[in-house]
């Protein structure tokens, strides 16, 4: 009885055996030389389990409506009296060379290779600017 319990064995270990593979790794994160195709899946895998939320993240609008239209409205005022301080200093003629003052507001415009050159100084915090107008 002994030997034929030891020669199944014998014979199912011998099979099995037979029609083993090699193991073979295949990483799935392209980072470490996965499939570039699976990138997508992954990051939407990730970012669906992400439970975190960032309190500085400049695209998250937690403004009312009133707050945002109080702000679209503080916006369009603020670029109608640009645009009349712009006419009332330069005219219909547009920027001329030159140096301009507006309240805080240093501003200096001269020629040069790239094209037109505004330089904008806040003489009240040092902040600077400057904008280029192509030639």
């Amino acid at each position: 009885m002994k030997s034929i319990i030891v020669t199944t064995l014998l014979v199912f270990s011998a099979f099995h055996f037979s029609y083993g593979q090699d193991l073979v790794y295949r990483p799935k994160n392209p980072a470490f030389g996965g499939d570039t195709f699976n990138y997508q899946w992954l990051l939407s895998s990730a970012e669906a389990q992400n439970t975190f939320t960032d309190e500085n993240d400049p695209n998250a609008d937690d403004r009312s409506e009133l707050e945002r239209f109080t702000e679209s409205l503080n916006n369009q005022l603020l670029s109608q009296i640009s645009r009349t301080l712009f006419n009332e200093q330069f005219g219909q003629e547009g920027l001329t060379e030159g140096t301009f003052s507006f309240g805080t507001l240093f501003i200096e415009i001269f020629p040069s290779g790239e094209g037109l050159v505004i330089n904008i100084l806040d003489t009240s915090t040092g902040d600077q600017s400057q904008v280029i107008i192509p030639n």
